[in-house]
């Protein structure tokens, strides 16, 4: 089980504000397919993922799932509704065996009237976006190619444990799209196997190529490019 300072939010709290944090949390044990909360319940605990992998989906007028997002333990689930006081606004499910700890809203909120505690939170959360600005980054600059090469070389294994379509939107690519793609690798015998669960690297170096090779866009400045697309002005 991953441990409290493990999680980003609370990377940079002292070990006695870590203790207090523990003290406060309600730890469960969870199985398959539990409901950590519905899309709409009232945002008063922050969820810590322990142990487990669990995902997000909204629920569409038919009924059917669209799933928005796919956690490994250790992450906080769901920080954005409890700091902005709002309903949650995705259901959360674990897709495996698991453990969560939840932690009052109400507790984080008081503690920060204590200088130790926020500044503590503040280092952490300036890490938080040190690496999301790093994840945006690599989203901005490497290809559709590049990162699927990406995943087969670091994680193949994720290709035997999740859908193509699951896959697909950890990549923020369309299904279609990863499908072309690996039809290309087959062609050129980086990999072999196109259905879910049966492909093998064949060659290495070959994607290690493609990621050298195709990692930027066609655009001269991409970090440019991206600023202008979400209307980023400096």
């Amino acid at each position: 089980m991953h441990r409290f300072s493990e999680i980003q939010l609370f990377s940079k709290l002292s070990e006695d504000n870590l203790a207090r944090l523990r003290d406060q949390a309600i730890l469960k044990n969870l199985t398959k397919e539990s409901i950590v909360f519905y899309e709409g319940d009232e945002s008063d605990h922050i969820f810590v993922l322990l142990e487990g992998t669990v995902k997000l989906y909204k629920t569409s007028p038919k009924g059917s799932q669209i799933q928005i997002n796919r956690f490994d333990a250790p992450a906080v689930i769901g920080e954005y509704a409890c700091f902005e006081q709002v309903p949650f606004p995705a259901t959360c499910e674990f897709l495996t065996d698991g453990k969560m700890a939840k932690v009052p809203t109400s507790f984080i909120f008081n503690s920060l009237h204590e200088e130790s505690f926020a500044l503590e939170m503040i280092k952490s959360l300036t890490g938080k976006v040190m690496i999301l600005s790093s994840l945006v980054h690599k989203e901005t600059i490497f290809s559709s190619e590049a990162k699927v090469a990406k995943i087969l070389i670091e994680n193949v294994e994720i290709f035997q444990k999740l859908k193509h379509n699951e896959i697909a939107s950890i990549l923020n690519i369309t299904p279609e799209t990863l499908s072309r793609i690996l039809k290309k690798f087959k062609n050129n015998h980086l990999i072999e196997g196109l259905k879910e669960g049966s492909i093998r690297i064949l060659d290495a170096e070959g994607l290690d190529q493609v990621i050298e090779t195709n990692k930027v866009h066609d655009c001269t400045n991409c970090i440019a490019h991206f600023k202008q697309d979400i209307g980023y002005q400096e």
